[in-house]
């Protein structure tokens, strides 16, 4: 390398721009998940990180068309994503559409020939979530995202509280977080209804003298709530 080429303050402003650049345009794209995400989406994905890349690694790169590169790909992306959207057939062609390969039990080869999709990786699919037969299966879906949705057969399904008659009500509370390594979490509080009084009086019930000793605390939906102790000798809350 030539030392001569070499400019410190070039690469931090080409880095830290195309940081900010990448922060913005990840907020505005939208909050798809990973598993969500179509193979569109993965490629576009891909392809910003590759502009990206070149314009942070590569100081004989014109940063200008490099960063137009990219603005005008997040633009493209966005007017797709805006498309799609609004069109149900713009999403169909775009990112294809779920398809039905397992039908009142039965495999549907053509379905898995047009998904490229082996019956090895079907029955894979299954057992990944918990299925190890195909006859106990009602229906199948490949969703666009690859993953596979099922719908057991009747007499394969969980029972539910109503099928045994158990005694169902609406939960008091949403499951949350209230202290975390030993402090409260207060944003989490007024959601709730609750206090920081009311959780002291919940720590003083269950012999636990100030928040410092938790090291995590959760309440569930009945109300109870459940205490790690940083002190893992001592014997936990009930």
């Amino acid at each position: 390398m030539n030392l001569d080429d070499y400019s410190f303050w070039e690469m931090i402003a080409r880095v830290s721009t195309t940081f900010v650049i990448l922060l913005f345009f990840a907020r505005i794209l939208g909050k798809e998940q990973i598993s969500q995400l179509t193979f569109f989406n993965y490629i576009t994905g891909i392809t910003i990180g590759s502009i990206a890349g070149e314009l942070v690694a590569h100081d004989d790169t014109h940063y200008l068309n490099a960063l137009t590169s990219l603005v005008w790909w997040v633009i493209l992306s966005i007017v797709v994503s805006l498309i799609t959207v609004k069109s149900r057939k713009a999403k169909e062609i775009l990112d294809d559409k779920p398809t039905i390969v397992i039908k009142e039990g039965k495999i549907l080869e053509k379905a898995l020939k047009s998904s490229r999709l082996p019956v090895g990786d079907l029955t894979m699919l299954l057992r990944i979530q918990g299925i190890f037969l195909i006859k106990d299966v009602h229906f199948a879906v490949l969703e666009t995202n690859g993953e596979l949705s099922v719908f057991k057969k009747v007499a394969q399904q969980s029972a539910t509280k109503q099928d045994v008659k158990a005694q169902t009500s609406d939960p008091n509370f949403v499951p949350c977080t209230i202290i975390e390594d030993g402090k409260l979490v207060k944003k989490n509080l007024p959601g709730l209804k609750l206090t920081e009084e009311w959780v002291n009086k919940q720590l003083k019930k269950n012999g636990v003298n100030s928040i410092e000793q938790v090291f995590y605390a959760e309440i569930d939906s009945d109300g109870s709530v459940y205490m790690d102790l940083r002190d893992d000798n001592m014997p936990l809350p009930r």
